[in-house]
């Protein structure tokens, strides 16, 4: 009987996340689909027509937009691309390289508008690295020039780049280790490679196949960012996706159908560029195999200087906004503020509570209903395939919320909600967040889950456990660092969506990261640190939660390690000597 109510209970556990996580990708498509032909029935528009097109196309600037941001999508990826795997090349196994690991965290941890926000007070003309320059060479017409805001949009590549490259190489930790990678260089140098050959041309054919969905949702997520291009992107013209978000939300209701044409115009352009990495990476190591075998020439990568500029631009605007947090008056030139106050935080503190209440409230549910949700398609994805069975969830779905443009989805979301009951806010945002959060906890679980020595669970049930009581008492424990850096991961995502909650709230939800991209344009700096500065705090605070669980517990653990004492532990006695 237990048996069969825990075989039920994880069923339905099952079905519910499959609505919960993929079931918005339906009224998103639709939605946005019948929007960009202007058939909108709840602001009076009931009939199929190009009108949203037509006047799409012939908006002045919208080449120079669209372009603009092509450059600075393509540029982004694929040099975070190329600085991450140099940073591997030069720095892989080297005697630093765990503390390049630990650091990882809390740059992973640092959200995207933070950062931006950071990053302005570093390069905008009367910045930080403005006062030095000045300070050691006087002035050099350094106020004339800046990377915030520059046509070209060197600013908004310059930072996502530094932002992607963490990531990269937080996803390529777990791929390079199952490549092998030292045998690798040990068997390729004892044939004559050099150590920049064997990465070149025998790790890297392989790395890039394996890091291909993580590309995929680097290049879209560069694509189609609207939190971060509002702070340090280029203003004349805007980005495509800024763009589209200044149609969404103009008061004139008419404006609707150009925005969904512009969002799934956003959305194709988006999959041509997928297949377009899908090309250069087939062409590069498939079709013109020809320089993996010729020559014995290796370009040299900068690794570790590019891991140096990384860390420092990534870490460096977390003491920029302390300082400015705190500072009264801190004119130009000066390297530090020449007054100090606590006026702007007492200023703020009666309204803070409220938003870092409602932005810690959507992340805890949101996180933890994706952690539930992965660990369920998880198991079910591993007994399918033990069974031999079919109908295991693909990866790709799982991975179309990173991969897709967030404004794409969120509008055609925005126009279902208006048929069923836009008023219910809260429940919309949160299922959003979940939507969004649960392809990255699923990801971050998804290496040490395959990993998994299964022979414990076999061991186990042959003693006569329930599947339940296995997987709490011998799998949870030896996964359990991995499931709380997940839950940590999930908090993150979920505290830095700015689109999902400012959508589907319509603007009657504040968090730390609508109120900071809010305060970014042509508010005090002071009030815009202290925003900035509680939205990187924040993940901090819960990552530190997650790594000080895990360790208190004593479960971090070798899967090595856990023997047949420690599965008999939980053994009925009545079982213990079939297993002796």
């Amino acid at each position: 009987m237990n048996a069969s109510i825990q075989k039920i209970s994880f069923q339905f556990l099952l079905i519910l996340a499959i609505l919960v996580c993929f079931t918005p990708l339906l009224p998103g498509l639709l939605g946005l689909f019948f929007s960009a032909f202007s058939y909108i029935p709840a602001i009076n528009l009931q009939t199929f027509s190009l009108t949203g097109f037509f006047e799409l196309l012939h908006w002045p600037g919208l080449r120079e937009s669209i372009l603009i941001t092509l450059f600075v999508s393509l540029s982004s990826t694929f040099l975070s691309a190329l600085l991450a795997f140099s940073i591997l090349q030069s720095c892989w196994n080297k005697a630093y390289w765990h503390k390049v690991e630990s650091l990882l965290a809390p740059i992973l941890a640092l959200p995207h508008v933070a950062f931006a926000i950071g990053f302005a007070f570093l390069f905008t003309p009367s910045g930080f690295i403005a006062r030095i320059l000045n300070t050691l060479f006087n002035d050099l017409g350094i106020a004339n020039w800046s990377l915030i805001n520059d046509p070209y949009g060197l600013g908004l590549i310059l930072g996502l780049t530094i932002k992607e490259i963490p990531f990269l190489l937080f996803m390529s930790i777990p791929l390079l280790k199952q490549l092998n990678v030292n045998s690798t260089l040990v068997s390729a140098q004892s044939l004559g490679y050099s150590k920049a050959q064997t990465w070149q041309k025998i790790i890297l054919p392989q790395w890039l196949p394996k890091i291909r969905f993580t590309l995929f949702a680097v290049m879209a997520y560069s694509l189609s960012v609207v939190d971060v291009a509002l702070v340090i992107g280029p203003t004349s013209p805007a980005t495509f996706p800024v763009l589209i978000w200044q149609w969404l939300n103009d008061p004139d209701l008419a404006t609707l159908p150009k925005a969904s044409a512009g969002a799934l115009l956003l959305l194709l352009t988006c999959i041509v560029l997928l297949y377009l990495i899908r090309f250069i990476e087939w062409l590069t190591i498939v079709k013109c195999r020809s320089w993996q075998t010729s020559g014995r020439r290796a370009l040299p990568l900068a690794g570790k200087s590019a891991l140096l500029v990384t860390y420092l631009i990534s870490l460096i605007p977390l003491p920029l906004l302390i300082l400015w947090s705190f500072a009264q008056r801190w004119p130009f030139p000066e390297l530090f503020p020449t007054h100090w106050s606590l006026r702007f935080w007492q200023q703020e503190w009666t309204f803070l509570w409220g938003i870092i209440g409602n932005s810690i409230f959507i992340a805890l549910i949101s996180a933890t209903v994706a952690l539930l949700f992965a660990i369920v398609i998880h198991e079910h994805s591993i007994r399918e395939m033990a069974d031999r069975r079919r109908f295991v969830v693909p990866r790709l779905i799982i991975s179309i919320p990173m991969l897709a443009p967030q404004l794409s989805i969120l509008f055609g979301i925005q126009v279902a909600t208006l048929f069923v009951a836009h008023q219910y806010y809260y429940l919309w945002v949160i299922w959003a967040h979940i939507f969004f959060v649960f392809p990255y906890v699923y990801l971050v679980l998804d290496g040490p889950w395959r990993s998994y020595e299964k022979r414990l669970d076999m061991v186990a049930l042959s003693l006569g456990m329930s599947p339940l009581k296995v997987w709490w008492k011998i799998k949870r424990p030896v996964l359990l660092p991995t499931l709380c850096i997940a839950w940590a991961v999930g908090i993150s995502v979920s505290l830095a969506q700015y689109l999902p909650t400012l959508m589907l709230a319509g603007g009657r939800i504040s968090t730390l990261t609508t109120e900071a991209v809010a305060l970014s344009s042509g508010q005090d700096r002071r009030i815009s640190a202290i925003y900035a500065l509680l939205q990187s705090l924040v993940p901090f605070f819960f990552y530190f939660i997650a790594i000080f669980a895990s360790q208190k517990t004593g479960m971090i653990i070798n899967q090595s390690t856990v023997n047949k004492r420690s599965i008999a532990h939980h053994v009925p006695d009545s079982k213990k000597s079939d297993y002796y």
